[in-house]
């Protein structure tokens, strides 16, 4: 252990922020040292871009470096970890390099690649990381601020007919969560006509758009995104969210709302988000999903 790391770890140890592309890992890393934190970045090769962070320490490693990882944490006396920004791309059994912990856990790594979904990814990325010597912790214990609140986050309220629409895609965002493919749904008219799948949630409000523009959906009917948590999905990772993009995605969809799980959904940069909306006459809502059950 180098003698900067011997003694952040003497101070109890630093936290290390696993990041992805997205705006999410940027707003993390300034709330960690907004409250006096120092924390280590550690940049996922092909997914974030490392001149994002010349402001903070950091290191750019592959996904299934382990072996590095594990080096990091021991050199910066790295105790807590973050996981943070989206990841598009799976890493290849070529891309895993496992320390001697970790090693005899590689034929379950590998297959749970090729054949598990994006939660039971994550759960094993999760396990390798602790096994190289941290505790993962969710971006909620260390940005509690970023979580929707129940109810109308900015001006506008749902209609009846929005509110049927988040019926509706509670019901399908659910149904979706538990086969572990994504999180997110639009209805329109109290119809399911997209759901989410890797391409994301920008994607999804793009195609919807595109149907709309085609006459496959109705561009009369205006329609709710909803987003949550998978029924099973470990709060550690992966929260879903919304952001500005989400809000401008809407308004191009045409649709009426936005609705995320209170407390189990992240709404970044929350003041360009209310604006965007009110301007958009768009609403934007946390909902309780028990509110809803059997009632969709």
């Amino acid at each position: 252990m180098t003698s900067v790391g011997a003694s952040r770890a003497a101070k109890g140890g630093r936290l290390a922020i696993i990041a992805g592309g997205g705006a999410l890992p940027h707003h993390v890393a300034e709330a960690v040292r907004a409250r006096g934190e120092d924390p280590y970045i550690i940049a996922l090769s092909r997914e974030a871009e490392e001149s994002d962070w010349l402001e903070f320490d950091h290191s750019v490693l592959a996904i299934g470096d382990f072996s590095a990882i594990s080096r990091t944490f021991r050199d910066e006396g790295i105790d807590r970890v973050v996981l943070s920004g989206w990841v598009r791309r799976r890493p290849e059994w070529r891309d895993i390099r496992p320390t001697l912990k970790t090693l005899a856990r590689v034929p379950s790594v590998l297959r749970t690649l090729v054949s598990g979904g994006d939660d039971a990814v994550l759960r094993m990325a999760m396990q390798l990381i602790e096994a190289s010597g941290a505790h993962v912790i969710g971006v909620h214990e260390v940005v509690p601020n970023l979580l929707a609140d129940p109810g109308p986050i900015g001006a506008l309220t749902p209609s009846d007919d929005d509110r049927r629409d988040v019926e509706a895609g509670i019901a399908a965002a659910n149904a979706l969560g538990q086969l572990d493919v994504g999180q997110g749904a639009i209805a329109v008219g109290g119809r399911v006509v997209a759901l989410e799948g890797a391409e994301g949630t920008d994607a999804m409000l793009e195609r919807v758009a595109t149907l709309k523009a085609e006459g496959r959906v109705s561009a009369r009917r205006r329609g709710v995104l909803v987003k949550l948590c998978k029924p099973e999905q470990d709060l550690r990772a992966d929260l879903p969210s919304i952001g500005p993009s989400t809000v401008a995605g809407a308004v191009a969809a045409g649709l009426a709302g936005i609705a995320v799980e209170a407390g189990r959904a992240l709404v970044l940069e929350r003041a360009e988000v209310i604006e965007a909306a009110n301007r958009a006459g768009l609403f934007v809502i946390g909902v309780e999903r028990s509110d809803y059950r059997g009632r969709a």
